[in-house]
């Protein structure tokens, strides 16, 4: 849907949450192996951040879950996308105390997940001083996830969200963007597994991912998949599992559409076609990783 404006819109995804048993475990690992600064803390909370915003990263104790919400900044006034809500009938709830960088908030649940999206105008800076550790991710990338309907979830991302499409693999994997990055959501439809697939965060080139990579090895983190160059994104990229067992993906040379009105992908040697264009590609083996073996849960799902 296009109503000509991107007033009310997510514009990028600005950060996930994670509840788990053991705070102090999964906080020190997002600060010693991710080299992220902690915000905020108290006993049961951590807001943590890649070095621009208030946080990209939030954890809450609880019972452990991946993606147990997802914030995402929108364009304009917050206005704009409430009436977009009630007036698709949507439920939507208006909050204060959300997180302390964000005083104003839509939460709204997310079909067929009922994970909580959170909606807000922007975060201050962060406040950590000094240069960041040669091995931080310059940001939260994407989060994916198993959604038990995929045209729906989809739907609902485009129409009301402002997401546009990027790929789709098959008839069950789809990628959706909000800026010029390829993907900032994307969800296998899935009827095996639940909840959150992965979460992304970017590095700045294949330099940077080898630096990081070295630095989790040294603290005993080995890859389970990876490294590889997906097909739709093109993006190379690397899969470990945190303390909790989430999958977290450290990639690099995500597809970028910088003009949206010339419809193609900027060109990249590694390109299939020319240009590069959304579409849907098949399921096969090179789809999910050009370089080698893929996961059983992208073909088995």
């Amino acid at each position: 849907m296009d109503t000509g404006t991107t007033a009310g819109r997510v514009t990028k995804i600005g950060y996930v949450e994670f509840t788990t048993p053991d705070v102090d475990r999964l906080v020190e690992y997002y600060e010693t192996c991710l080299g992220l600064s902690v915000e905020e803390r108290s006993s049961d909370l951590a807001y943590l951040t890649t070095g621009l915003e208030h946080h990209s990263v939030v954890i809450r104790r609880g019972e452990a879950a991946a993606r147990s919400a997802v914030g995402y900044e929108v364009a304009g006034n917050l206005d704009d996308a409430h009436k977009r809500f009630a007036d698709a009938g949507v439920e939507v709830s208006r909050r204060t105390d959300v997180a302390p960088s964000t005083p104003d908030v839509l939460v709204l649940a997310e079909p067929g997940t009922d994970v909580p999206l959170h909606l807000y105008g922007s975060q201050p800076t962060s406040t950590a001083d000094g240069p960041a550790p040669a091995h931080r991710p310059t940001k939260l990338g994407h989060v994916a996830a198993f959604t038990p309907g995929l045209e729906q979830i989809q739907g609902f991302y485009q129409d009301l969200l402002g997401f546009r499409w990027s790929d789709t693999i098959g008839d069950f994997f789809v990628f959706l963007r909000c800026n010029a990055d390829h993907h900032a959501a994307n969800f296998l439809q899935s009827t095996t597994y639940t909840g959150m697939h992965h979460v992304a965060y970017e590095m700045r080139n294949l330099d940077h991912l080898q630096t990081t990579l070295d630095h989790l090895a040294r603290h005993s983190y080995r890859l389970h998949w990876g490294p590889g160059r997906h097909g739709p994104g093109h993006n190379v990229f690397t899969y470990h599992r945190d303390p909790d067992g989430n999958t977290i993906e450290l990639f690099t040379q995500l597809d970028q559409m910088l003009d949206e009105d010339a419809g193609h992908f900027e060109p990249r040697p590694w390109h299939e076609d020319r240009p590069q264009v959304p579409k849907t590609w098949e399921v096969d083996i090179a789809t999910a990783n050009a370089w080698g073996p893929v996961l059983p849960e992208i073909l088995d799902h």
